[in-house]
């Protein structure tokens, strides 16, 4: 899969871009009511227990505002924080923090709520089992949303469709399943191949040929068990589809080697 890298430059843009959304055309024309620069203090507080992801996008939120206003984390990216817990105090002119503060607070909830969301499903499935995060991301914004899945103790799937060959059952509805991972396998070029199936009729047409993820697709806790007895010696198991908090032990419990969730990056 493609690296992920928050480099300052990346994270400088993304916030540049979100306050020129915040700002356009005339500036936060309320905030402009305050004429006496009067300097405060305020702090970042978690209202849950919480994993805590995105505290550099704040902080260049706020320091493109005004670079006198003084920052300090309490907290690292990554890090398990209680309710009522100081993520951060923020010093400065009361005017730049207002202007500064919900596009900080955008990038602050929005990241630590997938990593939040992400350990939840990690912690009930287990250490066997991971937990990976789709291409069900917000646009321009999956690179940001893949790490905090990754901070949230999760695993990143595919980042593009160039990544790897994943086989699913639009394409099958298209072609022939076992002709499209034949295919697949002569055009691989290094790449991994995934092949989504739906029942274990499917499975068992393309049993034996050389790939390397069986995806189990919507299917029973039944039927998901059967499917990894009979593929867990030749390829990795992965399911998928209406995965909740509610039924994910349970998954986890068939011996599914991953298990991915579109909703931890909701």
């Amino acid at each position: 899969m493609s690296k992920i890298k928050l480099s300052k430059s990346f994270i400088n843009d993304r916030v540049k871009l979100a306050l020129a959304e915040d700002l356009y055309p005339d500036g936060d024309v309320t905030s402009d009511l305050l004429q006496n620069n009067k300097i405060v203090t305020a702090k970042i507080i978690s209202n849950q227990k919480a994993i805590i992801a995105g505290l550099s996008f704040a902080k260049q939120a706020f320091a493109k505002i005004d670079n006198k206003v003084k920052i300090l984390i309490k907290k690292k990216d990554g890090s398990q924080v209680s309710k009522g817990a100081v993520i951060a105090i923020i010093k400065g002119k009361a005017s730049s923090i207002f202007i500064a503060e919900r596009v900080a607070l955008n990038f602050l909830s929005h990241l630590s709520g997938i990593a939040t969301k992400t350990n939840e499903f990690v912690k009930l499935a287990g250490k066997k089992t991971k937990i990976c995060c789709t291409r069900k991301t917000i646009p321009n914004l999956r690179v940001i949303q893949k790490y905090a899945v990754k901070l949230g103790g999760g695993t990143n799937h595919r980042f593009n469709l160039s990544d790897e060959f994943l086989i699913k059952d639009n394409h099958i509805a298209s072609s022939n399943i076992r002709e499209l991972v034949i295919m697949a396998i002569k055009n691989k070029r290094g790449k991994k191949i995934t092949v989504e199936v739906d029942n274990l009729n499917q499975l068992k047409k393309i049993m034996g040929l050389k790939f390397n993820t069986v995806l189990f697709d919507n299917m029973s806790i039944k039927n998901l068990r059967a499917g990894v007895k009979l593929a867990k010696k030749y390829y990795e198991t992965e399911a998928s589809g209406n995965i909740s908090l509610k039924r994910v032990k349970s998954i986890a419990a068939t011996g599914v080697n991953r298990i991915s969730v579109g909703s931890i990056t909701h």
